[in-house]
């Protein structure tokens, strides 16, 4: 498989909507998730990442920007994206561009796997769409490192049957990461991800990333990033948010 860079890939598309790559750094040092949502029509561009703490945790949500403009269903925009199980060197981030987020989180506490925790979903309810929901699982323990993503999605635009499709890798390579994301090209409506992940080289720090995922998005749709490196050996967490809205 051709590793790309995120700079191509990401701006090889003007709407690739949401979007999660998970890798390993390029000293080898850390595990990298990535997560951004785009938006093309004026509820999903009003969203922003926020950091909140519940139960003592650290969670990642989407909230509305400007409260004023909300209007119609939320559901499928607002969510916790990140929320983590475990401690120390491990440690369990699961990111997802839904409220699977949630299913996940509860599945693993209750000794079900990735996969199995998401036998209970499927694609999102926004006929014609039928947003795939997209999800990772990165998880560091006693300094190994290994991640799953997950694609559930329409036959085809046919509500009737759910694909489903789990990608595990149990020894990343440095500097090397996997990329996700809920629409191939644009369209109207815009056709969903298929194949395999997109293998990406994932260069430099956390900075350095964030500003190559930022950079590489499309300027008129793109609304908000996160970006963590989590130290593989200690499980410390480096976290940059990006909003479009301010």
């Amino acid at each position: 498989m051709t590793i790309l860079t995120v700079k191509d890939e990401l701006s090889r598309t003007s709407y690739p909507g949401r979007g999660i790559i998970a890798g390993k750094s390029e000293d080898g040092k850390s595990a990298v998730s990535a997560y951004w949502t785009m938006g093309r029509s004026a509820g999903s561009r009003n969203r922003i990442f926020v950091t909140d703490v519940e139960d003592g945790r650290e969670v990642i949500r989407t909230k509305p920007f400007d409260e004023s403009k909300i209007a119609g269903d939320i559901s499928l925009t607002i969510y916790a994206a990140v929320r983590t199980l475990g401690e120390g060197g491990s440690l369990r981030t699961i990111v997802t561009n839904g409220d699977q987020t949630d299913t996940i989180f509860e599945g693993l506490k209750n000794g079900l796997t990735f996969e199995q925790s998401l036998r209970s979903r499927k694609f999102e309810h926004d006929a014609p769409l039928y947003t795939p929901r997209i999800s990772s699982l990165l998880e560091t323990d006693g300094g190994k490192f290994g991640y799953a993503l997950s694609v559930l999605k329409s036959d085809c635009g046919n509500p009737q049957n759910t694909l489903r499709f789990t990608f595990s890798y149990d020894n990343p390579q440095d500097g090397e990461g996997h990329y996700i994301h809920t629409y191939m090209e644009d369209g109207n409506p815009p056709p969903s991800f298929e194949g395999e992940p997109v293998k990406l080289s994932l260069r430099g720090d956390i900075d350095a990333l964030t500003n190559e995922i930022w950079g590489a998005l499309d300027a008129d749709n793109k609304v908000a990033l996160f970006v963590r490196y989590i130290d593989i050996a200690t499980g410390k967490c480096e976290t940059r948010i990006i909003n479009k809205n301010k």
